[in-house]
């Protein structure tokens, strides 16, 4: 399994504001210079963020992108808000939409790496990443 250039980013993108927290809102033009994309991509990975409410955002002159609580955004929640939800293959996730599910012998490896990988992600935080 491959991530997207999409989820890297933002999850660089997601980093880099979690280092920021407390600073106030940081413009798109500084966080797309900082995390090495263009405005118009860094723009696309942020209103994914936005809506999923992992980033929040102010208007105005002195408006911008920031977090809250680094400490309670899990990597997971990250990626699978860039990744269709990290479903590595159909079987498996939400949208279980395999009708030979009762009679795969390989279902239990797929449905056994998404758990896996799932929970890894989800046991580290922005916070803690970011202080390594």
């Amino acid at each position: 399994m491959k991530l997207s250039t999409k989820a890297r980013y933002g999850l660089k993108l997601m980093c880099y504001l979690a280092k920021e927290e407390g600073k106030g809102p940081i413009s798109l033009s500084t966080i797309a210079t900082q995390i090495d994309s263009s405005d118009k991509y860094t723009e696309q990975i942020l209103l994914a963020l936005r809506k999923a409410d992992l980033v929040k955002a102010t208007r105005g002159a002195n408006g911008g992108y920031f977090v809250e609580n680094a400490k309670d955004i899990s990597v997971g929640s990250i990626l699978r808000t860039l990744e269709d939800d990290l479903v590595i293959v159909n079987c498996v996730g939400d949208n279980n939409s395999c009708p030979k599910i009762a009679n795969c012998q390989t279902h239990v490896v797929w449905e056994n790496l998404y758990k896996q990988m799932n929970s890894l992600l989800d046991s580290m935080s922005l916070e803690s990443i970011i202080r390594k």
